[in-house]
């Protein structure tokens, strides 16, 4: 594989840290009895949860400390990817010895070292727990009757370059001993650092030969690095969630699109256009697979691939060189993670959907701020509808997002339960709810989504309006 004299400048060039307040997780002992599991009966007020009608949610432990994701084991037991450690224990272990629900036993664990807030992944697969920081992925064998794994942590991968910007490392298996990963890009465009006047892409950009890439490893070779591995598609921007669907053996990815349109082509893109364009992709991704990026962006009104502005793009010019996603997903909402659903407590119509955990914007001024949801995707017939629902809805605590910092949660992991209950957690405060279903799933029906379906009015999930949803910013 070439090495790319550009590539190590602009890498440099763009490197960025994330620094946010750090929280305290207290030390607990573990309990090393398997507890028995038992349905739980959700808050009176589901956790400050707006959901469809016939669940019900409970909030399982109130703060962690900033999080990422999460996994849940077969017995219930709860393993969270911390964010911002305060010390040496990344990782934290949560379990319920009452069957309430409710977490009472929290112990932190994983002597790793710490090496930036977007370390991502918590994933139990084969009998081990796989995590990663921003730069090395590892996993430890998972006790029978321990909560935390006390296994030897092994190194399954380490990444060789930088710490930069969009630096998760998450995670997804076929069940065939591969391994995929991500290996994000930390630009919007592949920007020329030279550029003088009108910013212009690198062309080609020298960034894909190691990012922008989605990587296949082997799940049980030690010490890899990228080298090792195999890039399975290209042209992906930035991804933190993605999951291997077992109905059609396939790997599918939920992709933050890129920004900035109207700052790098303020004559041809509006401020509106800036805050609806270009979509967050909901993508299939198979082998060989190229999606276009830095060079063309997804337009979800058009539902067409357009040439970016860096490279001679006018808002206008379709390109039919690069894979379309399965759908478009709304503009910056920051899609953080990706579920299909395989349990049998949910109706019917969940059952082979897709959960996303949408983060939500950061940059969408004049226009407040959206996403901040988690949504569902129904399928038929093995593809999406084109129908996103809005499934779990309160996590903003306030009707309008100017900043992002408004936002009393950032909706951030999934995981599914083994009763088929699913997990939510959050990344500012570390809050994990769980959400059930209560109601008779025979008659559940479009009616139940009624109150969901108003819920798309709120300024932080429509799609604004050009002139009276402009933010007073004076």
């Amino acid at each position: 594989m070439k090495k790319s004299l550009y590539f190590l400048i602009s890498i440099n060039l763009i490197l960025l840290s994330c620094k946010e307040k750090k929280e305290v997780v207290p030390n607990v002992e573990t309990v090393v009895t398997t507890k028995i599991l038992s349905k739980p009966i959700s808050d009176k007020n589901n956790g400050g949860l707006f959901i469809p009608k016939g669940f019900g949610a409970l909030v399982v432990v109130d703060s962690i400390g900033s999080s990422r994701h999460l996994a849940v084991n077969d017995n219930g037991d709860i393993y969270v990817k911390l964010k911002d450690p305060k010390g040496p224990l990344g990782n934290i272990a949560l379990r319920d010895t009452t069957n309430n629900g409710k977490v009472d036993i929290k112990k932190r664990f994983g002597n790793y070292p710490y090496d930036g807030a977007f370390g991502t992944e918590m994933r139990i697969h084969n009998g081990y727990l796989y995590f990663s920081s921003e730069l090395v992925i590892y996993r430890q064998k998972l006790s029978e009757k321990k909560l935390v794994p006390d296994g030897k942590l092994e190194v399954i991968l380490t990444d060789q370059y930088p710490i930069r910007w969009h630096n998760a490392k998450s995670l997804a298996f076929d069940g065939k001993g591969g391994m995929y990963v991500t290996f994000s890009a930390p630009t919007n465009a592949c920007e020329d650092p030279n550029s003088v006047g009108k910013i212009n892409g690198l062309n080609p950009c020298p960034m894909l030969d190691v990012l922008g890439s989605i990587w296949r490893f082997d799940e049980n070779k030690l010490n890899q690095t990228q080298y090792d591995g195999e890039n399975y598609a290209t042209g992906i921007r930035s991804i933190v969630g993605i999951s291997w669907n077992s109905i059609d053996n396939s790997l599918y990815a939920v992709q933050h699109g890129r920004d900035y349109l109207h700052n790098h082509a303020p004559n041809i893109y509006s401020k509106w256009e800036n805050a609806v364009l270009p979509a967050e992709e909901f993508m299939k991704i198979e082998k060989g697979d190229n999606f276009g990026w830095p060079y063309s962006y997804y337009d979800p009104f058009k539902e067409k691939r357009l040439i970016a502005p860096e490279y001679g793009g006018d808002g206008k010019t379709i390109t039919e060189d690069y894979k379309n996603p399965l759908m478009g997903l709304p503009a910056h909402w920051a899609p953080n993670d990706l579920l299909f659903y395989k349990g049998s407590m949910f109706p019917n119509r969940y059952k082979n959907g897709a959960f996303v955990a949408f983060h939500g914007s950061t940059n969408r001024s004049p226009y407040p701020q959206a996403g901040y949801i988690v949504a569902f995707l129904p399928f038929e017939n093995g593809t999406p509808t084109g129908e996103l629902e809005v499934f779990a809805d309160g996590f903003t605590g306030t009707d309008i997002v100017v900043d992002m910092q408004d936002a009393k949660y950032r909706p951030m992991g999934l995981a599914e339960g083994p009763d088929g209950s699913l997990y939510i957690s959050e990344s500012k405060q570390g809050k994990i709810w769980r959400i059930l279903f209560e109601g008779d799933k025979l008659s559940f029906n479009k009616t139940n989504l009624l109150e969901m379906e108003k819920r798309k009015t709120r300024s932080y999930i429509k799609t604004p309006n050009k002139e009276n949803d402009l933010l007073n910013m004076n």
